[in-house]
């Protein structure tokens, strides 16, 4: 049944250990009817209640070893012989209306049938209730009876007047003073939902109730016995005689008992109330005990028969069905309707004309957010860098802590709905918010919809503390607070509406959807970086007499495009102009970055700039245009009669100077911070290439990695040149598989 450890047989049950308690096996019985378990096929007798001469007039002991045509009469054994025979499934043929001998005479009765294990064997329990007052129904006609009720569930066109038919409905049939509606929340407190009541009693609609008062041995019951009737909550208990099996030395289970004896706890419970005999119907959902339906009678003892309780556990089934397809109904329509924003939240965030961002917060009226697909008071967005934010809650929101925060759980959508008490740093950074539903997304980038406090009066059925209130007032009144049954309201603060199964599931389906926008427009932007490097690349490199210049760009291992670029272009006084930059950073971001530096570049140099001057407007051009950017450069103006070299660098690695044999060494050189963080006027560096020899620029992709340390980097790179190398000898020595950044390299040769 469930993981509890149940109790010792003789340890009494009170308020504490009341949830330990093995109600399934309470070694006795309701004394409404009497109980006989039986061997199969010869029926005969190892268990009885001690209450058997009450009806049959022979004790249990007198029937222990007995068969059942001994003590119930042939008549009566053989019609259940032959009902064993013919039905396999007992419980959905219930009851047999039989007569039996009793010292006042032949007296019809309904015989109840179930099995029951008992260690390796099976055991078959009859349990046999006297055929009292009125019977107006019976096996064959309970439809019949309940065919107008059933269709006054079908008609019901909400969930508030399908419960409210119910308890109507009910009470009709069965004559209970009271009937009520329960509907469970998650954790299993209950509130009375519907009532139909006699007219002077106070209402209950509208009350809650603590989880406790239905323990969870108690639930695992009602999922496997639909109904259960108290026909008398003073009853004295009939034990069973033996009390514990023969060959296992276990109590007689009775999960599935119509007589089953009842937890004195739960007897004083409604006695507390007034409440004088009970009954209650599962309402269950996929196995899942989802409410119940309870019937309380305060005039006194009320038995109704077996047939009709029948007639009202169908009528339980059917509102169940109709709970269900309700339910399932209305989660249809808002799935139908998450499905249509969801997919409009994508199709818009796939449009190359607007951010991720712009698409899901809904900027205009006519289109739709993020808040149309999860309700809630703000939503909080880190995309591509930036932070979003919609609605009043988002406002105050720490983005990065919550990021921070979403990287260290567990899952990809995490749920709070008590921030304050669950994650108190969390909550400080995040003002006003008590529910919280994150999705977390590559490169980390979030989405979080957030809610604040919903501040809620709960009315109790008495105080769902009760305990501490119990043993203030001694043991002479116990459950106090239910004996008064007075409403008990408790205000309930810093939580916020509970985030539905629903509303995480749109949540997920809105990763799944956004990973794959994200991933599509990280190949928009790889290509169009891609367009855009190659478009800014120089067509074709100067043909300078005596010279010769070779250059490559190889993007990073990923395949992702960085901001690296090369330049070579003749001056109008015919020197040569080499440019190598770096834009730190990747995609289509640093690629456009690159363009506005480069197009700047060249046209201070070709308006006669030395390469300090032009580096120190572009540092202002930076500072001015591009704050947020960093950008290292080398620049190098050659006079191709002399091989005299002016060169000047912004953050950048110092280029190779080639000697006439084609060794290279690292040239000596001043380095001015990176273009945006500059002086504004670089160093100016002057060398000679010799016949022979040559010049080498290039980006640090080439020199440094994870994997590979800069100095060791610019050693191997200074290794790979030589007299017969060629740049593709030189890239193939130095590609380094632990690069993440791309590569550019430029030599300049001077002919020997």
């Amino acid at each position: 049944m469930t993981d509890t450890t149940f109790l010792a047989p003789d340890e009494p049950v009170d308020l504490d250990n009341c949830a330990r308690e093995p109600i399934h096996v309470p070694g006795s019985i309701q004394p409404r009817g009497v109980l006989l378990a039986v061997t199969e096929p010869d029926l005969v007798v190892e268990h009885a209640s001690e209450n058997l001469p009450a009806l049959l007039g022979t004790s249990a002991e007198e029937a222990l070893g007995a068969t059942l045509d001994e003590v119930l009469g042939a008549e009566a054994a053989g019609a259940i012989r032959t009902h064993l025979r013919t039905f396999g499934d007992l419980r959905s043929r219930n009851p047999l209306v039989l007569p039996v001998p009793t010292p006042d005479g032949e007296v019809e009765v309904d015989v109840v049938l179930h099995r029951t294990a008992v260690g390796e064997r099976t055991l078959l329990v009859v349990e046999i209730e006297a055929a009292l007052g009125p019977r107006p129904f019976s096996f064959p006609n309970t439809y019949q009876a309940v065919r107008g009720s059933v269709e006054r569930l079908n008609g019901a066109h909400s969930l508030d007047e399908l419960y409210a038919v119910a308890a109507e409905e009910v009470r009709t049939l069965t004559g209970f003073d009271r009937v009520m509606v329960y509907r469970f929340d998650a954790e299993y407190n209950g509130e009375v939902v519907a009532e139909a009541r006699r007219p002077d009693l106070n209402s209950f609609l509208g009350l809650h109730y603590p989880a406790t008062d239905i323990p969870v041995q108690a639930r695992a019951l009602y999922e496997k016995n639909w109904i259960r009737l108290i026909s008398d909550v003073r009853y004295t208990p009939a034990r069973i005689v033996p009390g514990l099996d023969a060959v296992t030395g276990e109590p007689l289970d009775l999960t599935y008992s119509v007589l089953r004896s009842v937890s004195p706890i739960h007897c004083e419970y409604l006695s507390n109330m007034g409440v004088a005999a009970s009954m209650s119907i599962s309402l269950l959902r996929d196995g899942r005990l989802w409410g119940l339906v309870a019937c309380h009678h305060y005039s006194g003892p009320h038995h109704p028969p077996y047939g009709v309780r029948a007639a009202a556990e169908f009528l339980g089934s059917a509102l169940s069905l109709r709970l269900v397809a309700r339910s399932e109904e209305d989660e249809l329509q808002a799935a139908i309707a998450a499905s249509e924003t969801l997919d409009a939240l994508l199709t818009a965030s796939r449009d190359a004309d607007r951010s991720v961002a712009d698409a899901l917060v809904g900027r205009s009226r006519r289109r739709r957010s993020l808040l149309d697909l999860v309700p809630a008071h703000g939503v909080l967005a880190l995309l591509g860098g930036t932070t979003t934010r919609l609605g009043p809650l988002a406002v105050d929101g720490d983005a990065e802590a919550l990021g921070r925060w979403l990287a260290r759980q567990d899952g990809d959508v995490v749920t709070r709905d008590a921030l304050t008490v669950q994650e108190p740093a969390l909550a400080a950074a995040l003002p006003g918010v008590a529910g919280l539903l994150a999705v977390r997304l590559p490169d980390d980038q979030l989405v979080a919809w957030l809610r604040s406090e919903a501040v809620q009066d709960v009315d109790w059925g008495g105080d769902p503390h009760n305990k501490a209130i119990a043993r203030r007032e001694g043991d002479t009144v116990r459950l106090s607070p239910r004996k008064s049954f007075e409403k008990w309201t408790e205000v309930v603060r810093g939580r916020g509406d509970p985030w539905s199964d629903r509303e995480r599931l749109s949540a997920e389906e809105l990763r799944s959807g956004l990973v794959e926008t994200l991933l599509l427009r990280g190949r928009w932007e790889v290509h169009a970086a891609r367009e855009v490097q190659r478009a800014l690349r120089p067509a074709a490199l100067p043909a300078v007499a005596g010279w010769s210049i070779d250059a490559r760009y190889e993007p990073a291992a990923a395949g992702e495009v960085g901001g690296d670029w090369y330049d070579a272009l003749e001056l109008p006084d015919g020197r040569l102009a080499l440019v190598v930059g770096d834009v730190a950073g990747h995609g289509l971001p640093a690629a456009a970055t690159m363009g506005q530096l480069r197009t700047s570049l060249r046209a201070h140099l070709l308006r006669g700039d030395s390469p300090a001057e032009a580096l120190g407007w572009l540092d202002r051009l930076s500072r001015r245009t591009l704050p947020d950017d960093l950008t290292t450069v080398a620049v190098a103006v050659v006079e191709p009669a002399t091989g005299a070299v002016e060169l000047a660098l912004a953050g950048h690695p110092r280029p190779l100077l080639l000697g006439t044999d084609g060794r290279a060494s690292v040239l000596d050189a001043d380095i001015d911070p990176p273009v945006g963080v500059g002086t504004g006027l670089p160093p100016t560096t002057r060398a000679s290439v010799p016949p022979g020899g040559g010049l080498v620029l290039f980006s640090d992709g080439l020199v440094d990695s994870r994997d590979t340390r800069l100095r060791a980097g610019l050693e191997r790179l200074a290794a790979a040149f030589g007299p017969d190398a060629t740049v593709d000898d030189v890239l193939a020595a130095c590609r380094d598989e632990g690069s993440v950044d791309d590569v550019t390299l430029v030599v300049l040769r001077r002919v020997g």
